[in-house]
């Protein structure tokens, strides 16, 4: 009998799907690389999510968050994110958290209940904790590297982070997982050069006065660059969790 995910089991088989809709997998942030691996794992039947991000949907995220529209500007990217994975799966169970992972709030999570889980935050002290954490736990995790100031979709790749380079996130990652005892973790990473127009000054100020933070400096993003990690984290997730 025909069903929404018959497609998929075309090349899974059906036991697969089963293991997929018993899984929970945990999807940290919820912005151009969480929100395009979250719309993966719904598409593939993952039966349980837990969607984490305090973040808002503001109008520079048109250009490359799936779960930005002119609709759901001002909304958080949670509600947003529930919404649409309802309405591809209504059978999915969700678990909202409108908070950012941070050494003090990971009390709130048991690591313990997740399959798998997704980094897709974008602060050092926020990867360091939530990896730390889920390494404890013994859960599998996969993080994203930069994907700011890139343009080439295809340097994208999957390794081991440290097995990286050219990224200066990834750089700084590797020296403190390596202080921290972590000897092994699964990234998603660019080895492309970080590419800015010289004109582009004025707009970055002018995001930073307008959104209020700390940060120095806004990167460049386009459509297609963070969708492809975040897509390439999905495939990851999926097929370790129906193989491995």
């Amino acid at each position: 009998m025909l069903n929404q995910f018959s497609r998929t089991e075309i090349i899974y088989g059906e036991s697969a799907l089963e293991k997929l809709a018993r899984s929970r997998v945990a999807v940290f942030g919820l912005g151009g690389v969480g929100g395009y691996a979250l719309e993966a794992l719904a598409r593939a039947g993952v039966g349980a999510l837990d969607l984490i991000d305090n973040d808002t949907i503001s109008l520079t995220n048109l250009n490359r968050q799936i779960l930005a529209l002119h609709s759901t500007v001002g909304e958080y990217k949670t509600e947003a994110a529930s919404r649409r994975v309802k309405d591809i799966n209504p059978a999915c169970k969700l678990s909202l958290y409108n908070t950012f992972y941070l050494p003090e709030t990971a009390g709130e999570f048991d690591f313990s209940e997740y399959d798998y889980i997704i980094d897709a935050v974008d602060t050092v002290t926020a990867k360091l904790t939530l990896i730390e954490n889920a390494k404890k736990a013994g859960v599998p995790v996969i993080s994203s590297m930069g994907t700011g100031n890139k343009t080439d979709a295809s340097s994208f790749k999957v390794a081991d982070i440290y097995e990286t380079s050219a990224c200066p996130l990834a750089r700084i990652m590797r020296k403190e997982l390596k202080k921290r005892g972590v000897d092994s973790l699964k990234v998603v990473y660019s080895k492309q050069e970080p590419v800015r127009d010289e004109a582009s000054a004025e707009i970055i100020e002018a995001e930073l006065a307008s959104s209020g933070t700390t940060r120095r400096d806004i990167p460049g993003s386009v459509s297609f660059v963070p969708a492809t990690a975040g897509l390439l984290m999905a495939g990851e997730v999926i097929n370790d969790i129906i193989y491995k």
